[in-house]
């Protein structure tokens, strides 16, 4: 990777980590999004004036920037979306560039390998060597998309947990959240699920460190349930998995349901909460109480 396009990563996860849109920071900017997207993959090279303006709106030093090693990885005990912590359970529609919602819907279609930048370009409404100016590479399409996913899926899982006030309604929550994310973002989600193995190194190991924090969190909760005698599972690794298992389910399963398709996502996403505290043997108290 040039020092430009390490720089470009550096200013996307940023700016992913400041919960701010592409097209948002563009208008903040008064740039397009265009030119901000060719930023971002490293396709146009960043003025010192520009880079101190990035860095100002982003909240971070301009060494950040300058240096992406210098760059903080997102810490466990705050969201990575300051959105989503008043708001973990609304889901927005997605603000894509043009390019990465063609993505989007051409990796579902015939997945990554099967998917050619040209038919991607043509659903976009972009030439092919236009789209290239922006994203270099297939590669590149894929690792925006699933950043995308993960930063979003960790940032609503971390603020479902740090919202409740115990650890059992913690864990409740962030399953929660956890459903909620693999239905409402269910295109998104199915091109983690099913293309994370397509990524190449040092992506791959990077964003599967953020797939790791969510289960990291879940077992968290859990273990401090089953200390405070709210929780009795015994084996907290495989019920975890278990309970994961089940969500990432979603994406695959909703689509074909038809008819039986459930109307309500929420509730839905409550009703896999509420297997997941079973799951793990709720001892019965007081009930889990549904955090408006």
């Amino acid at each position: 990777m040039s020092e430009q396009e390490a720089r470009g990563a550096a200013v996307r996860s940023a700016r992913l980590r400041s919960g701010l849109t592409l097209r948002r920071l563009a208008a903040d900017l008064g740039v397009s999004v265009g030119t901000m997207s060719a930023i971002e993959n490293g396709k146009v090279g960043l003025s010192i004036d520009r880079l101190q303006l990035i860095a100002r709106r982003l909240g971070v030093p301009p060494a950040h920037l300058l240096d992406p090693a210098a760059v903080p990885p997102p810490s466990p005990e705050s969201p990575v979306s300051p959105e989503s912590a008043t708001g973990w359970r609304e889901f927005a529609p997605l603000d894509l560039d043009p390019v990465l919602g063609s993505a989007v819907e051409v990796f579902n279609e015939t997945g990554y390998h099967g998917a050619t930048m040209r038919v991607i370009a043509t659903g976009a409404g972009i030439s092919v060597p236009g789209m290239y100016h922006h994203y270099p590479s297939k590669q590149r399409l894929l690792v925006a998309l699933v950043e995308l996913a993960l930063q979003e899926l960790v940032g609503r899982v971390r603020a479902a947990g740090d919202l409740a006030p115990t650890p059992e309604q913690a864990f409740a929550d962030m399953v929660e959240a956890l459903a909620l994310f693999h239905s409402r973002r269910a295109a998104l989600a199915r091109i983690v699920l099913t293309e994370t193995r397509s990524l190449e190194e040092p992506d791959r190991s990077r964003l599967a460190g953020l797939q790791r924090q969510v289960v990291a969190a879940l077992e968290d909760a859990a273990a401090r349930a089953v200390e405070s005698g709210r929780f009795a599972a015994h084996d907290l690794s495989t019920t975890i998995r278990a309970v994961t298992t089940m969500c990432l389910s979603l994406p695959y399963w909703l689509p074909d349901a038809g008819p039986e398709a459930p109307a309500d996502p929420v509730a839905l996403a409550r009703r896999y909460s509420a297997l997941a505290v079973d799951m793990m043997q709720a001892v019965p108290r007081d009930p889990v109480v549904r955090s408006s």
